[in-house]
């Protein structure tokens, strides 16, 4: 299990760091799958083993490269603050199946979105 989990945080942080994602599209999945958790366990571990690791080196190399708003980034950051309690106290009250249910319409809209803008070079 310690390796298993060590994987999915390593495949989690290359995928952040390269297409900005969040750990809930990729660590989420990874520890319904394969580490068997419900829906709740998983998304708060997902939350805790993102607090520091993720934004801050990845934040970093970007600042570094002149490529992070600053400004945005903490406005966002504000919002991120109160949403993850309220999606907290919200995932709270769905059942597993429900809340697997919701993602999973979350994650096909987020891929039919970006399959319909992309464009070709």
């Amino acid at each position: 299990m310690l390796l298993l989990l060590f994987g999915i945080g390593l495949a989690a942080g290359v995928l952040s760091g390269l297409f900005g994602i969040g750990g809930g599209v990729v660590i989420v999945p990874a520890l319904l799958f394969f580490a068997r958790m419900t829906p709740a366990a998983a998304t708060g571990t997902s939350l805790g083993a993102l607090l520091l690791p993720v934004g801050a080196l990845g934040a970093w190399e970007y600042y570094r490269n002149g490529n992070l708003d600053v400004r945005s980034s903490l406005l966002l950051a504000a919002g991120l603050f109160f949403g993850a309690y309220g999606g907290a106290k919200l995932n709270q009250l769905l059942s597993p199946v429900h809340a697997k249910r919701a993602f999973a319409v979350f994650l096909v809209l987020v891929a039919v979105r970006l399959w319909m803008t992309a464009k070709p070079r």
